[in-house]
């Protein structure tokens, strides 16, 4: 009798510890492989779907008009998509703008990616921005060119240097007709200049 109990004891906890090794080792496994196989399924999915609702993607584009009804521009970017519901949006990676302006500068813009709209020729530049009038430059991770305003805004780690000094701040305005910027930060801390005698 004795050693049909110890037998017994030794078969329940046997059993007690395969089933702590499939509760706490096997299952979640299994568990986990089922989610990836319905991750992968959904991104493919989500993927498919996406390219459905893009109209056109492009390699190489390139865009030319005029800013303010004089100022001829380019716009370039290695590639490109549209999507159907904003056929008037053009999203862009790699993204360069060159603006000739009236008294002779050419302001030259550049961007990871970017938004180009081709109704109202607004451009949207986002991270790794650099823009450039020969004497001037600015880098920041956001910048505006909106048709609608005669200036250019910067924004978020915003440097700016020139031959009369550096700055660093939150937000730059800069006006293209007055040649003049105007310069804050997100909260009341202080912009930081550095001005070159």
């Amino acid at each position: 009798m004795k050693t049909n109990r110890k037998i017994v004891q030794l078969s329940l906890i046997s059993l007690g510890f395969f089933l702590i090794l499939i509760t706490y080792f096997l299952y979640p496994k299994i568990v986990k492989n089922k989610m990836s196989e319905k991750e992968i399924a959904k991104e493919e999915t989500f993927k498919t779907e996406s390219q459905e609702k893009l109209t056109n993607t492009f390699e190489a584009l390139e865009y030319k008009g005029l800013y303010n009804n004089d100022n001829p521009f380019i716009v370039t970017s290695e590639k490109a998509f549209i999507l159907e519901k904003e056929p008037n949006i053009v999203y862009m990676t790699s993204m360069h703008v060159t603006l000739l302006m009236n008294d002779g500068r050419s302001i030259i813009i550049t961007s990871d990616k970017g938004i180009y709209n081709k109704e109202s020729f607004d451009l949207i530049f986002e991270n790794n921005v650099r823009a450039v009038d020969g004497k001037t430059t600015v880098l920041a991770q956001n910048l505006e060119l909106l048709t609608s305003e005669d200036y250019i805004t910067a924004y978020n780690n915003v440097s700016l240097t020139n031959n009369k000094g550096s700055l660093q701040a939150d937000k730059i305005f800069y006006d293209f007709n007055t040649k003049r910027y105007r310069i804050s930060m997100f909260d009341n801390t202080k912009v930081k200049v550095q001005l070159i005698k």
